[in-house]
């Protein structure tokens, strides 16, 4: 079985399937590695070399997978930086195609659009794609908080308000959704739980399947050259898929992911380095060290 990641790629560094392919196969996953854009590094140095691709290769990739008779053997598809609309729709495309073969995949966008301090880095025609096109058709949705308020219009200052936002992400379609980057204010501290202390920075993430919410909080992290650590999403994503798949349990898979992506960033904040240090923090990947327990919140 495996992962059909449809997602931007970098020659230089770790984001999109740069930081998503390595992950997922260090956790036993076969991935097929479909890129959206092909970029010598990622934007958030200002310049790069490159192009977006063309959303006819994507479905071209596919059609040649299909021709291949392997799609039926597809557990699930994750997409994320699109670089085109036209890309979205493409990936709309290949998801019903492997649905069609395999109706038990699963599906996990990551709806990369911005984030808190850049704001948008997309098309402005990408939020109505991804909104309208791409993310009815999810199981797994994984937006960060910027972008959770951009898909439900809703300012996310307090816990309560990011989950009434979850609960409007939920009825576009997606039965899974986890909030990364999350920072908000509560009798808690911004992004803490009741094991974090009051007044340490920390960061959160917050996933619900429409049932029940767990949220999560680790020390957040600041990196001298950029205001976030490009590709920290991607991973992110990557991981809770791979590790839901596994465990098929929202609050395991949270707990695994947490203490998997703060070890990766940990080993990056100390070794002062620009880039994700996957490969040589790979082992935190397969055996998460230090435990981040999640708690559960009221929806």
């Amino acid at each position: 079985m495996a992962v059909l990641s449809i997602q931007s790629h970098v020659v230089y560094g770790h984001a999109g399937n740069s930081a998503a392919v390595f992950p997922l196969q260090r956790l036993g996953r076969e991935v097929w590695a479909v890129n959206t854009v092909e970029f010598s590094n990622h934007t958030g140095y200002g310049s790069w070399r490159g192009e977006a691709l063309s959303p006819a290769l994507v479905e071209s990739l596919v059609l040649g997978l299909e021709e291949r008779g392997v799609l039926a053997n597809c557990e699930a598809v994750l997409s994320g930086y699109l670089g085109d609309p036209a890309t979205g729709r493409a990936i709309a495309a290949a998801v019903k195609k492997v649905r069609s073969l395999a109706p038990g995949v699963l599906y996990c966008c990551d709806p990369v659009m911005g984030d808190t301090g850049r704001g948008f880095y997309v098309k402005p025609e990408i939020p109505g794609i991804f909104k309208n096109e791409v993310i009815p058709l999810a199981d797994i949705l994984t937006p960060n908080q910027f972008e959770l308020e951009a898909l439900t219009g809703m300012h996310c200052e307090t816990l309560e308000d990011v989950l009434g936002a979850v609960r409007s992400l939920h009825a576009l379609g997606p039965r899974i959704i986890l909030v990364t980057s999350l920072r908000v204010k509560d009798k808690n501290g911004a992004g803490g739980n009741s094991e974090q202390g009051a007044g340490e920075p920390a960061i959160g993430m917050l996933v619900s399947d429409g049932k029940a919410a767990w949220r999560i909080s680790t020390p957040e992290l600041y990196f001298e050259n950029f205001d976030s650590m490009a590709g920290s999403g991607d991973l992110t994503a990557a991981v809770f898929l791979s590790r839901y798949l596994e465990t098929g349990d929202i609050r395991q898979t949270l707990e695994l992911t947490a203490a998997s992506v703060y070890g990766i960033m940990e080993a990056t904040h100390r070794a002062e380095s620009g880039e994700l240090l996957l490969i040589t923090a790979q082992e935190v990947l397969a055996c998460p060290g230090l435990p981040f327990r999640a708690e559960e919140c009221r929806l």
